[in-house]
């Protein structure tokens, strides 16, 4: 298949992307590949909101960007920061004149909610399911036009470069270009050869290299792990949110529900198994502390105890309010026996978003020419150590427009190089030559249960080096076993889901073996001051 704009990713950053360049581009074909649904995506699952200034008579772009500098605890892109304040407002009304849906205030006001490091009252939702809600209006926008083609259970296995022509490629060639993907066609079985003159990797995030993640699984780190192997710039993979209030469920693992910031911005309060409301003695602003410091006083509290989850009191909250705002929340709370209005929720953290990746300039350009990323997949330097809640869907927004803007340019440029010297047709087809069917399935999910584990338990919310070193030498030995195995059987989604996920492993690992301190999401026991002159780690 041949394509103009070949989009990897259906969530909010690729889908808002292909929308805006096939409307620029009638002529033009815009294609989306996603490895299930369509719908399936990380944005479906942002339950919050989105943050943006919208009271200016009490709010302002610089108490917001002020609020996102100190989450980010010093190693913020300042100029980037800037740019998704300022622009995001306008990116929220372009997807409100999409048909998304916030909640508003009986005078026909929205409705602006407070959540974890704000200042001020700023964050759109939908009740307890606005991601789901920007999902739906971007997916009935995209059956509208013509020239989009969304193509569903297909897996991108890697990115097509120089390297495929017989080219060497290191991390120190010049030029390196994406050409496409190659794709694995879940109903043929067979991997198809894609090539594309422009390419946004929108795949999300990395959660399920944890036991237990607030992300679907879906989130294997693909996008991450595919520019890695091309030699492209990876950075700040050491940053990984937890999530400070998962709902507990005892023994499970995988996805867990969420349990949103906003429930402790209406008034929810964190009791340990004392009954104390104990945020008071880790921070000032208690319970709406950033999610870095929550956290990591949850985890405390828990070793602490001997508990295995902490409590979150919804008890004295208004519960019809409760009921309008989180229907979600109250109807999964009830599933399981927890009556809000009578019980405390059990909650823990779980791996929620991963702060870094694919590093990418203001305009979402990677260090590969004619790919792009965005979402949460790249690395803009929004976030810096830590993000502020709520400004994920609206980084996604932002950059998605910068890549549209930066794209477009380059394919209407009559003077762009575009693919240069190179010919399509030269690139090789797929090949499997002496690969055999996989004859024990057991040998790849026992792998992914101890990749997880290892992660879980020695690169977690709280680091110490020789944990660190410990997890190194797991994942050293899991990368052999696994590559052997990729070279000699037949490739499925689940090896390359391991694959990929092993590599991003590594990558938060390296990254935070490097930084000898300890700041925003990475906390180490060894260097707990801020002291090292490393701003970002680039891999």
């Amino acid at each position: 298949m041949e394509t103009d704009f070949l989009v990897i990713g259906s969530g909010i950053a690729g889908l808002t992307y292909a929308l805006k360049v096939a409307k620029e581009c009638p002529e033009k074909k815009v294609t989306i590949f996603t490895k299930t649904t369509s719908e399936e995506t990380n944005t479906k699952y942002a339950q919050g909101g989105v943050a943006g200034v919208w009271d200016h008579q009490n709010d302002s772009f610089e108490k917001h960007i002020e609020d996102t500098l100190i989450a980010g605890d010093g190693l913020c892109n300042e100029k980037t920061v800037e740019i998704v304040v300022k622009e995001g407002v306008d990116r929220i009304k372009e997807i409100i004149a999409w048909g998304a849906e916030f909640d508003k205030e009986k005078n026909g006001d929205y409705a602006l909610g407070k959540e974890g490091g704000h200042s001020e009252f700023r964050i759109l939702h939908h009740k307890d399911v606005t991601g789901r809600e920007i999902e739906r209006a971007l997916l009935e926008k995209v059956k509208s036009q013509s020239n989009i083609e969304v193509i569903t259970h297909c897996f991108v296995v890697d990115i097509i470069t120089q390297h495929h022509l017989g080219y060497l490629v290191t991390k120190s060639t010049p030029d390196i270009q994406c050409f496409g993907v190659y794709v694995l066609n879940f109903r043929t079985g067979k991997i198809e050869k894609i090539t594309a003159a422009i390419t946004l990797l929108a795949t999300g995030g990395n959660g399920q290299v944890y036991r237990t993640t607030t992300n679907p699984a879906i989130a294997t780190g693909d996008g991450v792990a595919m520019v890695y192997r091309a030699k492209g710039r990876i950075e700040n993979m050491e940053f990984i949110q937890f999530h400070p209030t998962a709902l507990y469920e005892a023994g499970l693992k995988g996805q867990a529900f969420l349990i949103t910031e906003a429930v402790r911005g209406d008034g929810g309060i964190l009791r340990n198994d004392d009954g104390e409301a104990f945020m008071a003695r880790y921070d000032q602003r208690k319970d709406l502390a950033p999610r870095d410091i929550v956290a990591r006083a949850i985890d405390n509290e828990m070793k602490r105890t001997g508990t295995e989850h902490v409590w979150l009191d919804c008890r004295h909250m208004d519960q019809e309010k409760f009921l309008r705002h989180f229907p979600n929340i109250h109807e999964k709370c009830m599933s399981v026996g927890i009556d809000v209005s009578k019980d405390l929720i059990p909650v823990a953290p779980a791996a929620h978003y991963s702060c870094g990746g694919i590093k990418t300039d203001e305009w979402a350009r990677t260090s590969i020419r004619h790919l792009y990323a965005a979402g949460e997949c790249a690395s803009t330097g929004l976030h810096g150590a830590n993000r502020l809640a709520s400004n994920s869907l609206l980084e996604a927004m932002v950059f998605a427009h910068r890549a549209f803007l930066d794209a477009v340019g380059k394919i209407k440029d009559p003077s762009n190089p575009g693919w240069g010297s190179w010919n399509r047709n030269a690139i090789p087809d797929w090949r499997t030559e002496g690969t055999t069917a996989p004859k024990e399935m057991i040998l790849i999910t026992q792998s992914l249960k101890e990749l997880q584990l290892l992660m879980s338990d020695y690169v977690g919310i709280v680091r110490t080096d020789t944990r660190l070193a410990r997890a190194m030498r797991r994942l050293d030995l899991l990368h052999e076993e696994t590559e052997n195995l990729y070279k000699t059987t037949e490739i499925s989604p689940q090896l390359c889901q391991l694959r990929n996920m092993i590599t991003v492993g590594y990558l938060i690992v390296k990254s935070a073996e490097f930084r000898h301190e300890s700041r925003g999401l990475h906390y180490n026991t060894d260097y707990p001051d801020k002291s090292s002159m490393i701003q970002n780690i680039v891999l």
